[in-house]
Parts: C-alpha cells; structure tokens; sequence
C-alpha cells in the first residue's frame, strides 16, 4: 500500500516537471508563501510605532545579556584559578609523580563487591609473580591516560590518526587558560608533553578568541559569546619527525631530451596536530563553504576541550561520560521521533479530511 503511494506521488511529480504550466503555478504558489504578509503589515501603524518599541527594548536587553556573559567569563577565570591545584594534582598522579594514599584511593563501586571476589580468586590461585611481571602489572601514574580519551571520544578520535598515536603517549595535561581583566575576552588550550622525540616543544598552545557583544546589524541573534578566530601554534619538529606531512616521489620526463628523473616533495597529510595550524580568517575576503565547515567544527572542538574534555578528564577515560553524553543524544533523538510521528499523524488526518 505505502509503495503504492510513492510510485503515485513519484508520478505526478514526473508529470509537474514535465509541464512548464504546473511548473508555473507551483512557483507562483511558492512564491506567494515566501512573500506572505508579516504580522508587522497587517497591524495598524500606530501598533507598529509601538512594537518598534519594544525592539528597541529588546536590544537593550541583548546588550545587558553580553555584560551577564562578560561577568560569567570572570567567574570562570576566578574558579578555574579554584580548580587548578585539583588538576595539578590530577596530573601528579597521571604521570606517576605522586602516589596517591590509600585513603585518597578509596572508592565504593558497585561492582566492588564482585570484584574483590575475584581479585581474591586470583590471588589464590596463582603463585607468587616474578619481578618482572609485578612491575608490568604496576606500572608508572596511569599510562596512555589522555591517549585513551582521544580514541574514546569520537570528535577527537575522528582526527586521531595511527602516526599521532606514539606522539600523544607522551602528553601529560592538557590546561584551559582564561584571558585577564581588561583583556578581550579569549581562553588558551595548553598540551603539556613530556621530552620526545619527535618535537622540541614541551607546551603546544590553542588560543580562541571570543566576542560577547550583539551584531550591530543582527542584534536578535546574539546568544551568548561565540568564538570569533584562533590561533595556533608553531611545532619544532625534530628532523623527519613531522607527522603532518608526507613525502611522496614523482617521476618527470624531460620533454626534450627524454629523460626520466625522480623528484620527492612533501604535501600535506591528515594529523591531529593539523590542529596547532587552523584556517586564518581574514575580515576583507569571505570562506568557502569547506573552510567554513573545517572553522565551525575547529570551534565546536576547542569548546568541548574547555567544557568537558579538561573538567572531566578521568570519566571520560573511564566511559562513564560518554555513557551520560549518548544518553543525552538517545533523549534527543526520542524527542524528536515522536515530532516526526506527530507530524506523520497530523499529515493523515488531513488525507482523511480531504477524502471525506
């Protein structure tokens, strides 16, 4: 039955593109729904001199939204400075610089129970370890601890490539900065790494600049602050180490002589730390639609590093926030089924209506 009803619409369809008439009426149809009274144009001019009005208020109220936001960037800069000592603390016990107490380690799980059980099967049925394997199974802080947060989120592991993979076991922390009183308003992502070999840098740097004002020519669409550009860094890459290049070789003929010779140049290659050297944006010259979309989803990244990636390191690396972010996206989701079923449900109604 539903096919049934498809092959028809696909039918007419054919049949309207086919006829220049139908084409017609249908564009003059849609045209009159995109040019269709405003309510402004249908109230008396006495009623719209009072709606400006209260435009002119809403502006106002825009304005002092971006000074709630301003005050709101202070307070995160005052608490992040209340945060830090945890986070530094959190970085001690990652790299093994610091072995937490046995009180400091205490945790009630739910699975504590069971796995004590188990622990303590295991502990009886195998014989005392070697040296060598004893310290295998106590190693060093928390290995791989930001590596195993990059393939678990999907945003980033979407960047990870298997060549960044050896470079991000040596990260150590990851820092969000804010900018100072009287600065314009902007936050700096810092990559702690310890001593490589592959670059000399020991901190890569991220710095988004904000703006938290409205648009003197769209002042409704001010929601909050939005990033407005960034800035990278550069990478000391030690010799032959530079993972977001790659050398390729090419065979040329001379076109006279005929000789052949082979040529080798570097090009550009996917690399999480394409990241340190983002799009520049200039105010005179307008983005394509892909360096658009590259700069939006750059944004969307440095903001999900200073909202949920720093603050809530260990449960990211633990799943148990991305447990709470796919439950977030699945109540979204229902949502928005049940929209389209409502929709569904008006849409046959209305077919009964007109049959009737």
């Amino acid at each position: 039955m539903e096919g049934d009803k498809n092959e028809a619409k696909g039918k007419v369809g054919d049949q309207v593109m086919q006829n220049p008439q139908a084409l017609a009426a249908l564009q003059e149809r849609l045209d009159s729904v995109t040019h269709s009274p405003s309510v402004m144009d249908s109230l008396p001019a006495s009623v719209r001199r009072r709606v400006n009005a209260l435009k002119n208020l809403q502006v106002k109220s825009a304005h002092i939204e971006a000074k709630f936001y301003e005050e709101v960037h202070e307070l995160e800069r005052k608490y992040a400075a209340l945060y830090q000592p945890l986070f530094d603390k959190r970085k001690d016990i990652v790299t093994g610089t610091v072995e937490p107490t046995d009180e400091e380690c205490e945790w009630q799980s739910d699975h504590e129970d069971e796995e004590l059980a188990d622990e303590l099967q295991k502990k009886a049925s195998i014989e005392e370890p070697k040296e060598e394997a004893a310290a295998e199974e106590n190693p060093k802080g928390i290995p791989e601890f930001w590596l195993t947060i990059f393939r678990s989120v999907d945003m980033l592991s979407d960047m990870l490539q298997e060549h960044d993979e050896p470079i991000l076991k040596h990260l150590q922390d990851i820092k969000v900065l804010f900018s100072g009183p009287g600065e314009p308003m902007s936050f700096k992502l810092e990559f702690h790494f310890e001593p490589n070999n592959y670059f000399k840098n020991t901190v890569l740097t991220k710095v988004y600049k904000m703006k938290s004002e409205p648009d003197s020519e769209d002042p409704f669409s001010f929601e909050g602050p939005e990033i407005i550009d960034c800035e990278g860094c550069e990478i000391d890459w030690h010799k032959g180490k530079d993972v977001t290049v790659k050398t390729i070789k090419k065979k040329q003929k001379h076109k006279g002589r005929g000789v052949v010779r082979t040529v080798t140049k570097q090009v550009p290659t996917d690399s999480f730390f394409n990241f340190f050297t983002p799009i520049k944006v200039s105010p005179d010259s307008e983005l394509d639609e892909d360096s658009e979309f590259t700069l939006a989803t750059d944004f969307e990244i440095g903001h999900f590093f200073r909202e949920r990636i720093v603050p809530r390191a260990v449960l990211y690396f633990t799943g148990e926030a991305l447990e709470d972010d796919e439950s977030f996206e699945e109540e979204e989701l229902d949502e928005g089924e049940e929209e389209d079923q409502d929709d569904e449900m008006d849409e046959e109604e209305e077919e009964g209506d007109s049959k009737a």
